[in-house]
């Protein structure tokens, strides 16, 4: 049985949208796509970073979301060469949570937060079996 469902888009609430999309865009090398001035969306081949003012979630109902970043979720990107990527992203931000590092599991890893807090990680599949799974 196949899973109906497709994780299509990831999306992030901010008080102040251009400069947390300004982010993503030198962060993951995309340009956002605007919408309206309180919704803009930034798009892989296989998800979509999707970035909306805080003011869009009234459409929804009241007092649903703050803007305040988040610890317990982690964004997640794979590149090709992690410790590129680290000289790149020191660049545009000096909110570096850990350094590449070859964790348990054989990703080595990049931890950063975007203006908001919100954790990324850049990963580069580095051992066997995890070059395997990502394959």
């Amino acid at each position: 049985m196949t899973n109906p469902m497709k994780l299509t888009s990831l999306r992030i609430i901010t008080k102040d949208i251009k400069p947390c999309a300004e982010f993503y865009e030198k962060a993951i090398g995309l340009t956002a796509q605007w919408f309206t001035e309180d919704f803009a969306e930034l798009s892989t081949d296989t998800i979509t970073i999707a970035i909306g003012s805080i003011r869009t979630m009234k459409l929804f109902g009241e007092n649903l979301a703050s803007s305040a970043g988040t610890k317990n979720t982690i964004i997640e990107f794979r590149v090709a060469n992690v410790d590129e990527e680290y000289e790149r992203i020191k660049q545009i931000t000096t909110d570096i949570i850990q350094e590449p590092t070859t964790m348990p599991w054989g990703n080595r890893s990049l931890l950063f937060s975007d203006p908001d807090g919100n954790l990324i990680n850049f990963f580069t599949p580095v051992s066997v079996e995890a070059i395997k799974k990502f394959s």
